[in-house]
């Protein structure tokens, strides 16, 4: 992944913004330039609150080599409270304790690296929601 591209998704990554349409007011992520439902245009940015349940998961034993030092690890779509689903790493939670139904919330954490000396990348993956 190069830099300009980091930098143009920062707010999908960093604050898990998507688009709401002004017109019917259908929300998405990752955001788009135009309403696929009334075809409505310009979308305005909207910011997901990070809450939301896990639909489906999978666990990953085998990756490539970026993600090696992960395994294993959960990919699961995750419903947002506001609609869209998303796809993301479930994150601070055994392989075997992650269920469907799960209540989780966003966290920002480390993504992966380019070796010893490249760019860390971060971005939001899920975590189990805490018991107060």
């Amino acid at each position: 992944m190069r830099i300009p591209i980091t930098w143009r998704l920062k707010n999908q990554r960093y604050k898990l913004e998507g688009s709401v349409c002004p017109q019917c007011g259908e929300k998405y992520f990752p955001p788009r330039d135009v309403c696929p439902a009334c075809k409505a245009h310009p979308l305005q940015p909207y910011r997901f609150n990070g809450n939301g349940t896990i639909y489906s998961f999978t666990v990953i034993y085998q990756a490539t080599p970026r993600f090696e030092p992960y395994v294993p690890y959960v990919v699961a779509l995750v419903k947002l409270e506001e609609g869209p689903m998303i796809t993301a790493q479930i994150t601070d939670i055994d392989v075997d304790s992650v269920s469907i139904g799960m209540p989780v919330e966003m966290v920002f954490r480390k993504i992966s690296e380019q070796g010893e000396r490249g760019l860390i990348y971060y971005g939001y993956k899920f975590r189990p929601v805490l018991e107060d």
